[in-house]
């Protein structure tokens, strides 16, 4: 691992890592790293990435530090090689053969560091026919099976947000990768190129119940199964105030608490009887409509019903687990969840607010003896903005452009 000074505490404390900017689970794996104690230096273009928001409130860029590069100026690779050359990790999501186009690919960054981790994010991966195609969450969770999981049969599935693939199935995957490369590159002082594609996360993330469907105890269809809501007792239910309780109720037990505390006794039978489910449901949607969401919360608190309420981005970080726990933090104005996982001996934290674009040019310069990099600041500090714009085609993203 390089040594020196680094931008915090946690297990990853000493390690290097250079993120070259794009949108979505690249900086989410960056932000993963930054987190756990690396010292991230985010290599930000003149004008931002296009789908950004204000970077000030941008928390994917939390723990970081960022300079700017123009990687199309003559002495722009130059500079990215002199960060890779003292770095152990660096992070890029283009779409394949830009960076090495751009003279920032795997050969040029090996050449100044052989030990060096570099990791590739991609939603198609970097060979296959649709390697060079355009897509984003939504695609790469189509194709694999996993979106054809969601949803009532008789509609089409709903999307969920972007963290079933950028996020599961891309960032932690490629965080992943890059931990076991660098456990690899410290025993034999060899780097390599992780390839980290959202399709192949994603797939692997269904490998449970691949064996189930293989083992003829999950149908190829929506609505059907245990745990795709087709089980009456694995589901979500609407209240009288137009909320939603969850209900995950799978083991007998847990199954006979919940329905005595719904005061459904009387078709408790119905659990392993599939041809009765139909019935099932429809005796817990009308208890369910019988009371609001605080009300059934607080028949089923304490309790093993395994029977939550639905609650909304800014709900959760005030429900009493959550808030004793410390799941969700506030830094800088800005409410976030913490850290994630956590460390006995290495703990971790929100130690800066997001890094804006350039802000720490000169800093890292120091810091990572890259004088090059400052060497004409005053100019390139004139190109810092507050807030990035939409400078990038559409169908440069994601892979992430050029």
């Amino acid at each position: 691992m390089t040594t020196g000074r680094t931008a915090g505490h946690g297990p990853l404390t000493g390690v290097r890592v250079v993120e070259l900017a794009g949108i979505g689970p690249g900086p989410f794996a960056a932000m993963l790293l930054a987190d756990l104690g690396a010292d991230v230096v985010r290599v930000d273009r003149p004008g931002g990435t296009a789908l950004s928001i204000d970077p000030a409130h941008d928390v994917t860029n939390r723990n970081k530090r960022s300079v700017i590069i123009d990687l199309k100026a003559p002495d722009g690779p130059a500079r990215v090689l002199d960060l890779a050359a003292r770095a152990d990790v660096l992070i890029e999501g283009n779409r394949p053969g830009v960076a090495e186009r751009l003279g920032v690919g795997p050969r040029e960054c090996h050449a100044r560091n052989p030990r060096l981790v570099y990791g590739r994010m991609t939603g198609w991966g970097q060979d296959g026919p649709l390697a060079d195609r355009a897509g984003h969450d939504v695609s790469y969770i189509a194709v694999t099976g996993a979106l054809g999981l969601i949803g009532a049969p008789d509609r089409p599935p709903p999307v969920p947000a972007n963290l079933l693939g950028d996020y599961a199935g891309g960032s932690l995957y490629l965080v992943v990768g890059v931990l076991a490369a660098l456990h690899h590159a410290r025993g034999s002082g060899v780097g390599q190129v992780v390839d980290a594609a959202i399709v192949d996360g994603t797939a692997h993330l269904s490998a449970m119940i691949h064996g189930m469907l293989s083992a003829g105890g999950w149908q190829d269809r929506r609505g059907a199964n245990l745990l795709d809501g087709g089980c009456p007792y694995y589901g979500t239910y609407e209240t009288a105030d137009g909320g939603y309780m969850a209900v995950g109720a799978l083991e007998p037990r847990f199954y006979d608490r919940f329905t005595d505390l719904l005061g459904l006794a009387d078709v408790r039978g119905a659990r392993t009887d599939w041809t009765r489910w139909g019935e099932l449901r429809e005796a817990v949607a009308a208890r369910f409509a019988t009371r609001t969401r605080d009300e059934w919360t607080a028949v089923f608190e304490g309790t093993d019903a395994c029977v939550a309420p639905v609650l909304s981005l800014r709900e959760a970080p005030h429900h009493p687990h959550l808030a004793a726990r410390g799941t969700f933090t506030e830094h800088g104005g800005i409410t976030q969840p913490a850290p994630a996982p956590r460390f006995s001996a290495t703990p971790t934290a929100v130690r800066t607010a997001p890094a804006l674009p350039g802000a720490h040019t000169r800093e890292v310069a120091d810091d990572w003896d890259v004088p090059a990099l400052a060497a004409d600041l005053p100019e390139r500090a004139c190109a810092r903005t507050t807030a990035t714009t939409a400078t990038t085609a559409v169908k440069d993203l994601p892979h992430r452009g050029d």
